[in-house]
């Protein structure tokens, strides 16, 4: 890349020191280089401590220099290197850089402009947990991750479930890397910095955030024949033992795999729209012959069940069990017809979602991957030309740029130094040092997305002072699961408008909404977004300083085969190898179990692009468009795996029900309580291990003796037992949590308190909440600002509450606002409940 074309990122000029290992704190400072800044990366004097090709990845568009940290000479050059940063980041544990002699708080002292950010494993408040050895495995299981995998890992009873995804460091890296962004763009207004801590349990716990949240007396209707099923089996005493074929029948027909004509498994996932089951049936030549059966389609699928014609709709998740068999068996027969290529460009062009089941090799190899840009050749100075993933997050008008990063490269300290104290940063004059406003307070949100991603990064900025209206339908298009249950996460914080935007008085609704607002965010396709006239040109017209930002399913930098085709996370697992990664074969592919597995990682990836437009709008004056997508941010959560070169080793990363762990080192093990314990280490503490009584002989084993050798060990105490041994000696090992137990610990009645002074885990138990149930669901507490502020967010309020207030405000008299209403332009609610029964 010439410096000519870096500088036209939006970042360029921003200055990052990367003191981090492993992968969450270079992740960071990856999408920040990718993003255009000058980005040093520092490693300790043996190398890199986690020795992979990832690193390739991770250390790209930066300059690698050896500093030894435990000398005098080395914490010279690493002030000298703060010093003139803007951004510094580092993932050790709580206080190990101040115990080295780096104290990040006294350079704050001298230089108040400066941003830090830590992301350790365990929240620095968190007592219990700051000290353990914190790898991605010990946090995933002291989180719940691998006793809360799905309902289908319930049914096969399999508990732990391992997964080799690093959800922890994924979560925690699009926090991390918009968070510090977000410190950045408030810098330009107050010329103030701020310290940041992403603890990455807490992250996880944000990326499950809607696995852990409880709703007590939750209608039945929004029940899965999985979830009878469980209830069935734990009220007769029957053991969850259920093989995979048996799992399958228990599956909605609109949200499973068939096998095609050429033996490759499809993914489909139309259970929720309003039309995009009945686009499914139609294309499949099945529609007609189905409603001659009987199944109704419900007009108002938000009337309460029991006024339904019958107690089904198409459209509406879930299909009770006697439509579920019927209309399954009969998608089965019709999609041994086609291949599944022939089907993807069906269900592509056809506007509803549906993709075939794809390892990662061929994800990474794949024709629209190349084309879009989500795949690019770095030509690393170690393994020649390699592939891998483009950027996660980016600009429309700079895009390309990120497409050639500059490879990784080693210096010497003094050139790492001076490249640094090339680049000047102009700051404005502090005018009240001690200003503690949110970073995006003033900033007024036009949210038009739906299901999770989108909404998501709209309710993520919110805990940060921005004002966020939520735009919707006067007519639903999606069922209340998709709308009320998803919205009482996504909807916090944010004000519920309903308007008919294509015409008429709800567009002009809709265009002094735009005009009003310094943001707006829709997870919709280019031509969609054309449509509505919020393409660049046109939304220049209607407001010219308006931002813009886009996510969606397969977008990258270019345009690809696949780019306007509609999907959700869930086909994006499938398209890039996750799901069989979960299943172990083509033949059993499986959902990765979280709800939202990518699709909170995406949210969070589109506040980094709001930022980011932000920052290059109060630093340039130029009006940016953001952008992000649920492939582009696979890569990330893949990228222990997501890579290709001459010569590497076959794809062989942990696949597979029957998984437990990454090797004998790192993985559960039975112990004499009955209990799993996980146990994880690395080849470099063998030998530390090796001087344990326990484990003498380990270190003379061969790599394939030892998991045989381990065994016979652990199940010789309990867990608890081991646990004390191995924490004591500093060796990573944890008993497995779950989420209902983590949420029972850490629950309080809501104060309206965002948690982030608490421990790792916090919750808010709304006893009063608007729907009429009780809810328990997680705080706003992932990301913790030592100087400016986070809200705790409100409870999501009903669908339409806001539209007669939010109109009033606009200028809008009662009498507008009742023709309106009257016309049917606006309403101010779709049901009479706010949770449908």
């Amino acid at each position: 890349m010439t410096s000519g074309a870096r500088e036209s990122l939006p970042l360029h000029g921003v200055k990052v020191v990367d003191f981090g290992q492993f992968m969450a704190g270079p992740a960071v400072a990856m999408v920040l280089g990718d993003l255009g800044a000058t980005v040093v990366h520092v490693d300790p004097p043996g190398g890199p401590i986690w020795d992979t090709p990832a690193n390739a990845t991770l250390n790209r568009n930066k300059m690698i220099v050896t500093i030894d940290l435990k000398t005098p000479e080395g914490l010279e050059q690493a002030e000298a290197l703060i010093s003139e940063a803007d951004i510094v980041v580092e993932n050790f544990r709580p206080g190990k850089l101040q115990k080295l002699g780096l104290d990040l708080a006294a350079m704050r002292e001298k230089h108040s402009e400066l941003i830090t950010v830590s992301i350790p494993g365990f929240a620095s408040t968190d007592e219990e947990r700051r000290e353990l050895r914190a790898y991605e495995t010990v946090i995933a299981a002291s989180s719940g991750v691998f006793t809360d995998m799905g309902l289908n890992r319930v049914l096969m009873g399999i508990n732990p479930s391992f997964s080799p995804l690093p959800l922890a460091s994924a979560y925690g890296t699009m926090l991390a890397s918009s968070a510090a962004v977000l410190a950045l763009q408030a810098r330009e207004r107050t010329g103030l910095g701020d310290h940041i801590e992403v603890p990455l349990a807490s992250a996880v716990m944000e990326g499950l955030c809607y696995n852990s949240i409880n709703i007590d007396g939750l209608p039945e209707r929004y029940l899965t024949q999985r979830e009878h099923e469980i209830a069935r089996r734990r009220a007769e005493g029957l053991p969850m033992n259920l093989a995979y074929d048996e799992l399958q029948e228990l599956l909605d027909p609109f949200f499973r795999s068939y096998l095609c004509k050429d033996g490759r498994m499809f993914y489909v996932v139309c259970p929720s729209h309003k039309f995009h089951a009945k686009r499914c049936l139609e294309v499949l030549g099945i529609y007609d012959e189905i409603v001659a059966e009987g199944l109704p389609e419900e007009e108002d699928t938000y009337l309460p069940v029991a006024e339904w014609e019958k107690d089904a709709s198409l459209g509406v998740y879930p299909l009770p069990k006697y439509w579920a068999d019927l209309i399954a068996a009969k998608m089965k027969d019709v999609f041994l017809t086609r291949t599944a290529k022939e089907w993807e460009r069906i269900f592509g062009r056809g506007g509803f979602p549906g993709a075939p089941q794809r390892w990662l090799q061929e994800w990474i190899n794949d024709d629209h991957a190349e084309m879009s840009g989500l795949m690019i050749d770095v030509e690393d100075p170690v393994y020649g030309t390699m592939i891998q993933p483009g950027p996660v997050v980016w600009m429309e008008e700079s895009g390309e740029a990120a497409l050639s990063p500059i490879p990784r490269r080693w210096v010497e300290f003094s050139t790492a130094l001076a490249t640094l104290k090339r680049q000047r940063t102009k700051l404005p004059r502090v005018t009240d040092p001690d200003d503690r406003s949110g970073w995006m307070e003033g900033v007024r949100i036009l949210d038009l997305c739906n299901v999770i991603a989108g909404p998501h990064s709209a309710c993520y900025l919110a805990r940060f002072g921005a004002e966020v209206i939520k735009l919707d339908p006067v007519s639903p298009l999606y069922d209340a699961w998709n709308t009320v249950i998803y919205g009482m996460s996504q909807m916090r914080g944010k004000r519920s408008v309903l308007a008919d935007i294509r015409e008429g008085a709800g567009r002009e609704v809709f265009e002094e909404l735009v005009k009003s607002v310094d943001v707006i965010v829709w997870n919709a396709p280019d031509n969609q977004i054309r449509k509505m006239g919020l393409d660049e040109e046109s939304l220049k017209k209607i407001n010219p300083d308006a931002i813009f930002c886009k996510l969606d399913c397969f977008s990258g930098v270019r345009r690809g085969p696949r780019t306007d085709y509609v999907g959700y996370d869930d086909l994006v697992q499938a398209t890039t190898g996750i799901m069989l990664r979960f299943g172990g074969s083509m033949n059993e592919p499986e959902e990765h179990a979280h709800v939202g597995t990518i699709d909170v990682m995406c949210g969070f990836g589109g506040a980094l692009g709001v930022a980011v437009a932000l920052y290059q709008k109060l630093k340039t004056g130029r009006v940016g468009r953001g952008r992000t997508s649920l492939a582009s941010n696979s890569g990330l959560l893949q990228v222990p795996y997501c890579y290709d070169y001459r010569g590497r080793d076959l794809f062989n990363e942990p696949s597979g029900r029957d998984v437990s762990g990454y090797d004998a080192l790192t993985r559960f093990y039975y112990t004499a309580s009955g209990d799993y314990l996980l146990f994880s280490t690395n080849e470099a503490e063998v030998g530390h291990l090796d001087q344990l009584d326990d484990f003498q002989g380990l270190a003379e084993l061969r790599k394939d003796e030892r998991e045989t050798f381990l065994a016979a060990i652990f199940a010789q105490d309990t867990a608890q037992s081991w646990l004390e041994k191995l924490q004591a000696a500093d060796i990573g090992a944890v008993v497995c949590d779950n989420l209902d137990a983590l949420r029972a610990m850490y629950s309080r009645e809501a104060d309206g308190d965002p948690g982030i002074s608490g421990g790792s885990y916090s919750f808010s138990v709304y006893s009063d909440h608007p729907s009429g149930h009780v809810v328990t669901q997680l705080d706003p507490c992932a990301v913790r600002p030592t100087r400016s502020s986070v809200i705790g967010l409100a409870p999501a309020e009903k669908f339409g509450c806001s539209t007669v207030s939010v109109l009033k405000e606009m200028g809008y008299t009662a009498e507008q606002i009742a023709e309106m209403m009257d016309a049917g332009a606006i309403s101010d609610s779709w049901s009479k409940e706010y949770l449908p029964s």
